[in-house]
C-alpha cells in the first residue's frame, strides 16, 4: 500500500538521522541503530508504509522491555565454506539481516553462492529494503523469513492459524534498474489488515476467511476471542499455491536454522535465510543482465489489459515511489507521525522538521 498525497513530507537524512538518534536514546548502539534507521526509512522511501517507519514504535517498545536484545554479536551456530547458521539472540532484525546479507556476499564472491541463515533473530521489516544496491553491483539477492512465534495463516483448507505471511524477496540485476520482487505466502500481511482495520475500511479483496471458513474482505475478523485467519496466496480457489511456498519457506528458514515452531519461541522475531548468487560463477554477470533485461523489456512491451495500466516489473513502482521521495522528502502518515512523536518526547529526542 502507497502513502496518500495527504502525508506530511520529511528530509530523508534528517528523518534517517533522528529515528537513528531513538534508537540510541534506547541504548541501542550507534552502528547499530544506524542500520535499522536506515532500513526502516528505506521501506518508507519504496512505499512499503506497513512496513517502514509504523515499526518503529513498536521497536522502541521491545527494546525498552528488553524483548530486543541491544547489545553483542550474534552467535556463529556453524560456518562452513559457502553456508553459515548464525544465533540472532533477538538482537535487531534489522541490522542482523543486514550482515547476513554483507556473509553472504563475501561467500558468493569465493563459492559462487552464499547463504546465511538465522535463528531467534528480532523482526527485519521490509525484505524489498535489502535488495537495491546488492542487484545493481550484480548479485542476485534472496531474503526470506518467518515468524515461529506467531500464526495467522491457515494450511489450504483448514480452519486454524499455521504460518505467518511468509514473506520472500528476490534482486535480480539488469542493464538498468534492477527487478525487486517482494510478496508472501499469504494475500496480505498482518500489518496491511491492522492498517485497513485502524481507518475502518475493508480491505480491497475477499483476502481472509472467518473463525468457521467464510470469506471475507472485513479485517476485524482477525481479532476477538476467536479470530479467522489470512487466507494463502492464491485465495479459496488457489490457495494450494500459496500454502506449498508456505512450506518451502519454512524449510529453508526456520527448518534450516534448527529452532523454530516445534520449539515454541514466544519471542516477536523471525527465522531468516540470505542468499547470494554471484553470476560471475555461472554465465558472467554482463551475460546474465542482457538475459534478464530481455525478458523484462518483452514484458513491459507485453499489450495490455488496461491502455491506462501498462505492465510493469516489479519493483517498478517503489523505485519511482524513491526517487521522488529522496527528492520531494519521506511522506509519513499522521498516524506514523504522532506514534514517533511520543517516543520523541519520551526519549527527549527533538523530532525533525518537515519539508518546507
Amino acid at each position: 500500500m502507497n502513502s496518500t498525497t495527504t502525508d506530511t513530507r520529511f528530509p530523508n537524512e534528517k528523518l534517517t538521522d533522528f529515528v537513528s538518534q531513538l534508537f540510541q536514546a534506547c541504548n541501542l548502539p550507534g552502528q547499530k541503530a544506524d542500520v535499522v534507521a536506515s532500513i526502516l526509512v528505506e521501506g518508507d522511501l519504496l512505499g512499503h508504509v506497513t512496513h517502514g517507519l509504523q515499526l518503529c514504535p513498536p521497536y522502541l517498545g521491545e527494546l525498552d522491555t528488553g524483548k530486543m536484545e541491544a547489545n553483542g554479536e550474534h552467535e556463529v551456530v556453524a560456518d562452513k565454506a559457502a553456508v553459515a547458521v548464525w544465533d540472532g539472540r533477538y538482537l535487531p532484525g534489522c541490522w542482523l539481516t543486514q550482515k547476513a546479507l554483507e556473509n553472504a556476499l563475501e561467500k558468493a564472491k569465493t563459492y559462487g553462492i552464499g547463504t546465511v541463515v538465522t535463528r531467534r533473530s528480532h523482526h527485519i521489516g521490509c525484505l524489498a529494503s535489502y535488495l537495491e544496491a546488492p542487484a545493481r553491483d550484480g548479485y542476485i539477492v534472496e531474503i526470506s523469513c518467518v515468524d515461529p512465534s506467531m500464526a495467522a495463516v491457515p494450511a489450504y483448507g483448514g480452519l486454524n492459524p499455521v504460518f505467518t505471511p511468509d514473506p520472500i524477496a528476490v534482486g535480480i540485476p539488469t542493464e538498468g534498474d534492477p527487478i525487486m520482487i517482494d510478496l508472501s505466502a499469504s494475500t496480505t500481511a498482518m500489518g496491511t489488515a491492522a492498517l485497513y482495520r485502524g481507518r475502518g475500511d475493508i480491505l480491497p479483496g475477499p483476502w481472509l476467511q472467518d473463525q468457521v471458513g467464510n470469506v471475507t474482505d472485513d479485517p476485524n475478523v482477525l481479532v476477538g476471542d476467536n479470530p479467522g485467519t489470512i487466507l494463502p496466496t492464491g485465495g479459496i480457489d488457489h490457495g494450494h499455491k500459496g500454502f506449498s511456498l508456505a512450506l518451502i519457506l519454512e524449510t529453508f528458514t526456520q527448518g534450516l536454522s534448527g529452532l523454530g515452531r516445534a520449539d515454541a519461541p514466544s519471542n516477536w522475531g523471525a527465522a531468516t535465510q540470505v542468499r547470494v548468487t554471484d553470476p560471475s560463477f555461472f554465465c558472467g554477470k554482463d551475460e546474465f543482465r542482457r538475459q534478464s533485461q530481455w525478458i523484462g523489456d518483452i514484458c513491459r512491451a507485453s499489450k495490455p489489459r488496461d491502455p491506462e495500466r501498462p505492465v510493469r516489473l516489479p519493483g517498478q513502482s517503489g523505485l519511482g515511489h524513491k526517487q521522488k521521495n529522496l527528492q520531494d522528502g519521506v511522506p509519513l502518515s499522521v498516524g506514523i507521525v504522532e506514534g514517533l512523536q511520543k517516543w520523541s518526547e519520551k526519549l527527549k529526542v527533538p523530532f525533525v522538521g518537515a519539508v518546507g
